[in-house]
């Protein structure tokens, strides 16, 4: 290099230029965002990932747990984060939720995100306290219709996807029962368990150990065939409800502009940790499937499930303040 290039070069340095422009990537530790306070699948998810992601790329990988608003202040932090492949976003279905229920909301998760990757999908699960009664599918729905309205449910918040997975199996069973928010999932199934609040659906990753337990009694699960994690527990289908049909999924996304360079380099690295047997077994572990995809396949399907919640929050009339 002579020396016109190199002043030349010297003076572009203060222009802020992307630390991926500057020297190979990652130069720093990373840091995943989880949308959601500690306890849940997408914390737990969030941490095994972040360390198999450190083995790989050689620099620590922080998680950071910035939960409120269902979901949407982690998300508008990463979406506000400097797109140099630093800052990750680590969440579930709330993001497809975000568009349908926040109607001015400052974020379009297709606009302002990249996706880079599915890690895992689990089937949802419908818990009730076992003293509430009904010991299968049938029988509640039967309490609900001679109770409208007076059987609560717990989800993670006004609009989180264990709310809207409750009011997804309420429209397409007939019936009505009364919502009871809490800050976070974990906080709503506690509740349920010390009886307060009479049922939940949550992820199966997030109640088979309270169902095991006894602490909780399952009355459904999605999917075209039950678990093996709990194979006492029907199918909606079984149960009367062949109509319901919600999963759980989780993915990482990155700031919108963040180069196309990063973003394979991430899917790859997010491929190959997932595919590690100590993880998938460790997801295995928590009920979930360890799932990755292309970031266009994220893309695609992250497009699909923004459709599908937005009917299910017009048609539930869900509103948040």
């Amino acid at each position: 290099m002579n020396r016109r290039s190199l002043l030349a070069g010297l003076a572009l340095a203060p222009l802020g230029l992307p630390a991926f422009a500057q020297g190979a990537w990652p130069a720093r530790p990373l840091r995943i965002v989880v949308p959601f306070a500690p306890g849940s699948f997408t914390d737990v998810s969030a941490r095994l990932l972040a360390t198999e992601l450190t083995e790989q790329l050689g620099q620590q990988v922080v998680v950071e747990n910035r939960g409120g608003a269902g979901g949407t202040l982690g998300a508008t932090a990463v979406m506000r984060s400097p797109p140099d492949g630093y800052t990750l976003l680590l969440t579930d279905n709330s993001l497809a939720i975000a568009p349908g229920l926040y109607q001015n909301a400052a974020f379009d998760p297709l606009r302002d995100l990249q996706q880079v990757s599915r890690i895992a999908d689990s089937p949802s699960l419908l818990m009730v306290r076992p003293g509430l009664g009904p010991r299968n599918l049938q029988d509640l729905v039967a309490l609900a219709r001679q109770r409208p309205g007076e059987i609560t449910f717990g989800s993670g918040g006004q609009g989180s996807s264990a709310h809207l997975a409750m009011e997804l199996l309420l429209n397409v069973a007939g019936i009505r029962a009364l919502h009871v928010p809490f800050r976070g999932v974990a906080a709503a199934i506690t509740e349920v368990i010390g009886g307060r609040v009479d049922m939940a659906i949550a992820s199966l990753a997030s109640g088979v150990a309270h169902v095991r337990a006894g602490t909780l009694l399952g009355l459904g699960v999605s999917g075209a065939q039950r678990s093996a994690l709990l194979p006492e527990v029907p199918t909606f289908a079984e149960g009367g409800q062949p109509r319901y049909d919600m999963s759980y999924w989780w993915g990482v996304a990155v700031p919108d502009g963040t180069p196309a360079e990063v973003v394979d380099r991430l899917n790859r690295e997010i491929v190959r940790a997932c595919a590690q047997p100590r993880l998938r077994d460790a997801f295995a572990q928590q009920a979930a499937l360890a799932v990755t995809s292309t970031p266009a396949e994220m893309t695609r399907h992250l497009a699909q499930e923004i459709a599908t919640w937005r009917d299910v929050i017009a048609r539930a009339g869900v509103r948040v303040e």
